[in-house]
């Protein structure tokens, strides 16, 4: 990758949720209606604020979040690198072991069981009575 992309900046619709217009907050019902001046300086005055708080925001705060969040998620790859991926890795061999013994258990215990009801039923025949 060599850099963001500044034509498309959310190329995975990450925050599609909060693509607000003047219409979606807005709107007035049929039958009672301001004058339009009134409507058309509204919707200016909307899209400005909007848009300047972000721009002045982004601008303050954009690059302190853009690092912290960097580190956030260094220590994230960091931990799953050296600890929860070990981690888990070590768990499954244990739980191998685990698995070993229970079917060794379950292979001298409760086979022998179901082995013997099975013959014992395998003589039962079922007909039908044909009514």
């Amino acid at each position: 990758m060599d850099g963001p992309d500044l034509i498309n900046r959310d190329p995975n619709e990450l925050n599609s949720h909060i693509k607000v217009n003047y219409e979606d907050v807005l709107g007035e019902p049929d039958g009672i209606r301001s004058f339009d001046c009134v409507w058309r300086c509204s919707y200016g005055c909307f899209n400005c604020g909007k848009n300047c708080i972000y721009k002045l925001m982004t601008t303050l705060c954009g690059l302190c979040i853009a690092l912290l969040w960097g580190c956030e998620f260094g220590c994230l790859a960091c931990q799953h690198v050296w600890c929860y991926t070990p981690y888990m890795r070590e768990f499954a061999i244990g739980c191998g072991y685990l698995q070993k013994c229970f079917g060794t258990v379950i292979n001298c215990c409760l086979a022998p069981i179901c082995e013997a009801c099975g013959m014992c039923f395998s003589k039962i025949h079922v007909q039908n009575s044909g009514k």
